[in-house]
């Protein structure tokens, strides 16, 4: 809901570092493995109830997937860039979830997976629209920078990690939060069918 309104600032903030790195020769995709491989960390620190680690890794990948993307400008944007991007940030979203069901099943294990349930209906669309809107040529204008067509909703980038936050900051509403999201995020499901429906109709 709010990633076409955070994302332009956080471009220019990236900007600088970003091409400070390409000097030094990192490349998009070696930061997007990196970043990859720093946020799966959160996962064995959450399961173990290191909840603050947890939440300082996930911010590490948040900043490195918004500089894999500052320096994909800076030296060209490939479909493998992108297509790395968007695969592995996909996992990592549902990596997280995953990690509090294994730091308490009981407690986490149905609200875990009522939401990532939801994950999996938001990401779906998500890809899904993208895919058609390729072949017909289209493009996002809130986000005409994306490798692939960015579909926004209630439940976007900036929401999900403002989610990872709030639960690692306060590991035992887990169950309420994710419940909340995960209905918020089948609302975003919907309208995306909605609209893939209504944008499609025509042969």
């Amino acid at each position: 809901m709010f990633d076409s309104v955070l994302i332009p600032p956080q471009e220019r903030v990236l900007a600088p570092p970003a091409r400070l790195l390409a000097k030094l020769g990192a490349t998009a995709n070696g930061v997007t493995i990196v970043g990859f491989i720093t946020g799966m960390l959160a996962v064995p620190a959450i399961a173990l109830h290191y909840y603050w680690l947890g939440l300082a890794l996930i911010v590490a990948n948040r900043l490195m997937d918004g500089l894999d993307g500052a320096i994909a400008r800076q030296r060209g944007p490939t479909d493998r860039g992108a297509f790395l991007d968007i695969a592995l940030d996909f996992f990592f979203y549902a990596a997280i979830p995953f990690a509090f069901v294994l730091a308490d099943p009981v407690a986490n294990g149905l609200a875990g997976s009522f939401l990532l349930l939801s994950f999996i209906g938001t990401g779906s669309s998500f890809l899904a629209f993208a895919v058609i809107a390729e072949r017909r040529g289209l493009k996002s204008l809130s986000m005409p920078k994306k490798g692939l067509y960015y579909l926004g909703g209630i439940t976007e980038g900036a929401e999900t990690i403002l989610l990872f936050a709030l639960i690692c900051v306060f590991p035992h509403t887990f169950a309420l939060f994710a419940t909340v999201f995960a209905v918020l995020a089948l609302v975003t499901t919907l309208t995306r069918w909605w609209w893939g429906w209504k944008s499609f109709s025509m042969v």
